[in-house]
């Protein structure tokens, strides 16, 4: 690497909330005094996924390394002045804890009150529901074809996403990381280990380790070192609306048909504000792959119109009547295998760490995610929370990590 004009300890690929948690967990290690580098190529976050994500958090998963890295999420997210203050400045997310509520005919209902016995074992404050109780606690719902649900009594809910991120990036900057506009072109590798990355301008960074959290690009970044991961760019709309009717304290609502929904800021004079869209329950279903990031702007209304809203009107009669607004597409980058991320070091390439994959799950997943990925590169391996069943190794082995709970 003797042609590299600099040279760092660690280079992030990538400055979303992903990136920027592992940096700020890098450079708040007190055990770290080295250099850390974050190459992101567009620092307005146009077409990045923490920037047009929903914007929630949940501990509703069915694998344990799941439930847990989101029960650390919400701790993070609860006391984030005691984390990302900046000179006594406190980031302001507004973290509102109303609950995710997943709905269930009789046909799944086995599947949802073993999930909750799980999440319940873990520590997280999910409730199973018969639908007389949810009849009762939320009235505005028709409930006649729902067996029961699960809700989430405290610890789950929704947040602004862009404050999170904004707050990891500008914390990390206040303890000395570096943010680069540019975009990691390959990785420099020699004798199977990481040695530097090379930007399309053709310069050129030095470094011991690397780590790959450049979204939906992050498939193409990966083969440059020889790894392949199985992920793509998915279109993701969201639908927003308005509700004259008062749908008291909706939780973020999915229903039996994979629509969801939740209200967004506060009632107004003219009626409640709501997001809301749809995850596609088979391949045939899905929208289309990405391959530009401008390809997020363009949005199809005839999915919310054919799809989204029947299923909303149909499970909340007060949306029978609502007024749409704007809309949105934002891109996830999806881990075909298993719609789960792929965390932790590359196998066969030293020094080289993935942070991919994640299917939407990314800014609820970043603090737990900084903080292991730092514990990996500084420490040799996880001492607080272990991701190991994230790991590369399973796409390797061809084990899936399958959730029961998508969206």
């Amino acid at each position: 690497m003797s042609s590299s004009s600099e040279s760092a300890d660690v280079v992030i690929c990538g400055g979303g909330a992903i990136g920027s948690s592992v940096a700020y967990h890098l450079a708040a290690d007190p055990g770290f005094s080295g250099k850390v580098i974050v190459v992101e190529k567009d620092p307005t976050y146009r077409y990045a996924a923490s920037a047009l994500s929903a914007a929630s958090i949940r501990q509703q998963y069915s694998s344990p390394v799941n439930i847990r890295i989101s029960l650390h999420g919400i701790d993070f997210m609860r006391s984030i002045g005691t984390h990302l203050a900046v000179d006594g400045e406190v980031p302001v997310i507004d973290l509102h804890e109303g609950g995710y509520l997943y709905l269930a005919g009789e046909e799944s209902a086995p599947v949802l009150a073993a999930n909750q016995a799980l999440q319940a074992a873990e520590g997280a404050d999910i409730a199973l529901y018969a639908a007389a109780m949810l009849r009762s606690k939320f009235p505005w719902m028709n409930v006649d074809d729902i067996a029961c649900g699960t809700f989430g009594v405290s610890g789950e809910g929704w947040f602004d996403g862009w404050a999170v991120l904004q707050a990891f990036r500008k914390k990390a900057r206040s303890l000395g990381v570096e943010y680069r506009q540019g975009e990691v072109a390959r990785y420099v590798a020699e004798a199977g280990r990481v040695t530097g990355v090379e930007l399309t301008d053709g310069s050129r960074i030095a470094c011991a380790a690397a780590v790959n959290a450049s979204g939906t690009h992050g498939a193409r970044l990966a083969a440059t070192a020889g790894i392949a991961i199985p992920v793509r760019s998915m279109k993701r709309y969201v639908f927003s609306f308005l509700c004259k009717a008062d749908v008291e304290n909706c939780p973020l609502l999915i229903d039996r048909t994979g629509v969801w929904c939740r209200p967004e800021g506060k009632r107004g004079s003219d009626g409640q504000l709501f997001i809301g869209s749809c995850s596609p329950l088979t391949p045939e279903q899905d929208q289309e792959w990405i391959e530009t990031d401008a390809a997020v702007e363009d949005v199809d209304w005839g999915f919310f119109e054919e799809v989204v809203w029947p299923a909303l009107a149909h499970r909340i009669p007060a949306f029978e009547q609502i007024r749409p607004g704007r809309a949105w597409a934002g891109p996830y980058d999806m881990n075909e295998l298993d719609h789960n991320a792929i965390i932790g070091p590359a196998v066969g390439v030293a020094g080289l760490y993935l942070a991919n994959g994640f299917s939407g799950h990314g800014l609820q997943q970043a603090p737990a995610v900084g903080r292991g990925l730092a514990e990996h590169i500084l420490h040799g391996g996880y001492r607080t929370l272990d991701l190991a069943d994230l790991g590369h190794e399973r796409l390797i082995e061809g084990r899936p990590l399958l959730e029961t709970n998508i969206i």
